[in-house]
């Protein structure tokens, strides 16, 4: 599987690159081709440390990272060294309360924050205070805004960087108005690197998706699904290998290397590189709704009397979208996976108590509360508890692809 990546250099004013800004590629094209700002970045990340090397991709220079609000508050860019990267927020992301704190929290850990696209915005000082790099649009920012924008920044002690520099005379007025660095297509454009990723087996990685969030992590079994893919044993140990983890001694034991990073850490980065595995190539919806209906289904387990069954209830509702995940008729890859007869009935259209359950979460996910209430009935289970139950699975999925 060939991943790319653009990068595109960030020159001072002698025109010797000081950093790279790191670019989502989905192909060839030079080009951003992409709806789903998250999981854009979320490649870029994944693709970053564990196929090319933040190191290799950047000659040892800094990398400028795009981040969306919700990687922000996620605390996505811990997984990122520090003194590595520059967490770069995009001109989208409305400085709230919540934003602002992650951002500290961020500053507190040692990382450099950059502001994408600005223009002179109320409301935003807040993050301006924690800048050390704003980025001024010269496409968005002309002639007198250019200069009054250097006059109250400058002062405030952030580094100005010109994007979108196009010509020598714009180079020139940035150099005369202090902005001290330089990006745009007058050095040159973003330049397209790509490699062979590690083929991944996508149903693989929705188990150890399940599997690293779970309550209590089973790491002999997080260890054993592992062990049964190259990909994940090679990017988890290059990731706990890499420079930024500061071991004295390589780790060569995936035992070793999932006990080092404990859980919370573990945790992100198992779920970065399944979610982006998964949903290579697919609308990110798809691995939401999958994981949507699972713990839907597994939470209406106990109140349909069927608490025995939860984890093939989860099961029903993992699969349910399989087929679309890996572009395989859902009949020939239930044949190829150990789940249960019932679990396999009930996603191939059969009646069973499973499928009935699995009814009851398809009609209340469409909005058709008559007929959701009506199955409801027909499973002796109170109504009520459905919102209820929802919700918590809405927060769970949050956790799990923001964890």
């Amino acid at each position: 599987m060939k991943v790319f990546v653009a990068r595109q250099p960030i020159f001072d004013r002698r025109r010797t690159v000081q950093a790279y800004e790191l670019l989502f590629r989905s192909g060839g094209e030079n080009a951003f081709l992409h709806t789903d700002g998250d999981l854009a970045t979320q490649s870029v990340v994944s693709h970053g440390v564990h196929v090319f090397g933040l190191d290799e991709l950047t000659h040892g220079r800094r990398a400028f990272i795009n981040f969306t609000r919700s990687l922000l508050v996620r605390e996505t860019a811990t997984l990122l060294p520090s003194d590595k990267v520059v967490v770069e927020i995009l001109e989208t992301v409305e400085p709230d309360e919540q934003v602002i704190r992650a951002c500290r929290a961020l500053k507190q850990r040692g990382y450099r924050l950059a502001l994408d696209d600005f223009v002179a915005r109320e409301g935003y000082d807040p993050l301006v205070a924690l800048a050390d790099f704003v980025k001024v649009d010269f496409r968005l920012n002309q002639g007198s805004q250019r200069s009054a924008l250097a006059r109250s920044l400058r002062p405030r002690g952030v580094r100005l960087i010109a994007e979108k520099v196009e010509s020598p005379e714009e180079l020139a007025e940035g150099v005369s108005l202090g902005y001290e660095l330089f990006q745009g297509y007058f050095f040159c454009k973003p330049e397209i690197v790509s490699r062979e990723d590690i083929p991944v087996n996508k149903l693989h990685y929705l188990r150890f998706l399940r599997e690293i969030n779970r309550p209590d992590v089973d790491f002999d079994a997080l260890e054993s699904l592992i062990k049964q893919d190259v990909a994940l044993s090679v990017k988890l140990l290059r990731y706990i290998n890499s420079a930024w983890f500061g071991l004295s001694s390589r780790v060569t034991s995936l035992r070793h290397a999932l006990v080092l990073l404990g859980s919370r850490t573990l945790k992100q980065w198992a779920s970065l590189v399944a979610v982006t595995a998964i949903a290579s190539g697919k609308p990110a919806e798809l691995v939401v709704t999958s994981l949507m209906r699972a713990t839907f289904c597994e939470r209406l387990a106990k109140p349909s009397r069927l608490g025995s069954h939860a984890s093939d209830l989860f099961l029903v509702g993992l699969f349910s979208s399989i087929d679309a995940l890996i572009d395989r008729p859902l009949e020939e890859v239930l044949s190829q996976v150990a789940v249960s007869d019932s679990v396999r009935d009930a996603l191939l259209g059969g009646a069973n108590p499973l499928s009935r359950v699995y009814n009851l979460v398809l009609t209340y996910e469409r909005g058709d509360w008559e007929r959701a209430a009506e199955l409801a009935r027909e499973l002796d289970l109170d109504e009520s508890i459905l919102p209820e139950a929802y919700d918590r699975s809405v927060q769970w999925v949050d956790q799990v692809l923001g964890s």
